[in-house]
């Protein structure tokens, strides 16, 4: 069974015995020259989840990025606190302009006062935008009038990343080649990348010495897990949602 919290230690396993070095997304850029990978995690929904991850890793001695929503399903004091204290980096999983209602100035003011709520907790220096694929509005677009780099953010991933010397990975769609379902998890590249559709395909390639030596992956830890009920509960809800976006919202 693929998107298990076992078969996510496995990756992390075999990517740790391949000696790749794991930062947060606050530490890029790394050497180009030293094989690393970043651990992004996108907290959407069910917490726990997250946690159950960030553990995992601690375990491994590796370390990840956590983004952090404002909406019950996601932002927990105690959830975040842990995560921090496990070494884990924890950023801010923007979606202001969706409270907005599209409202730049707005959304400045909720993003003002939602970083504060977080770094009251942690030091924030990374965000990351929350897709939102039923939203008409994009995240990212208050960054057409307003700076990040002016809060103390050093990196939006979205923004700040070469992905032309970084390979990435995200389990969108519950699937690694969910991009066809994909409404704002984009990235700009002109490299033609590996494509895998299963975990196991990615971890037969780093076995095999043919994954790229830099790496992000990008988690949404809600789709993992070892109890059958919830896993097949989440498979067929994913299965609904990638026919939805597939024909209604993304861009053909």
């Amino acid at each position: 069974m693929d998107f298990t919290c076992s078969k996510y230690q496995e990756l992390l396993q075999v990517l740790v015995s391949k000696g790749y070095v794991f930062k947060t997304v606050s530490e890029y850029p790394h050497d180009i020259n030293q094989s690393t990978i970043y651990l992004r995690h996108d907290v959407d929904d069910l917490k726990m989840h997250s946690l159950a991850f960030a553990r995992i890793q601690h375990k491994l001695g590796v370390k990840g990025t956590y983004y952090f929503r404002m909406v019950p399903e996601s932002f927990d004091e105690k959830v975040i606190l842990e995560i921090a204290q496990l070494g884990h980096e924890v950023g801010y999983h923007y979606e202001d302009m969706d409270f907005a209602n599209g409202d730049a100035d707005q959304a400045i003011k909720l993003f003002e006062k939602h970083l504060a709520q977080l770094r009251a907790l942690v030091t924030v220096t990374s965000i990351c935008m929350h897709g939102s694929p039923r939203s008409k509005f994009d995240n990212k677009d208050v960054w057409k009038k307003y700076d990040y780099k002016k809060y103390g953010i050093k990196i939006e991933p979205y923004f700040d990343i070469d992905f032309n010397q970084m390979f990435y990975l995200t389990d969108t769609g519950r699937c690694w080649d969910g991009f066809k379902y994909s409404v704002r998890d984009k990235i700009i590249t002109n490299k033609i990348w590996p494509v895998y559709s299963n975990t196991n395909q990615i971890i037969s390639a780093i076995h095999q010495n043919t994954f790229p030596s830099n790496a992000m992956f990008n988690f949404h830890p809600q789709r993992w897990t070892d109890d059958k009920s919830l896993w097949l509960a989440e498979l067929f809800k994913q299965s609904i949602k990638n026919l939805i976006k597939k024909y209604f919202f993304v861009k053909k």
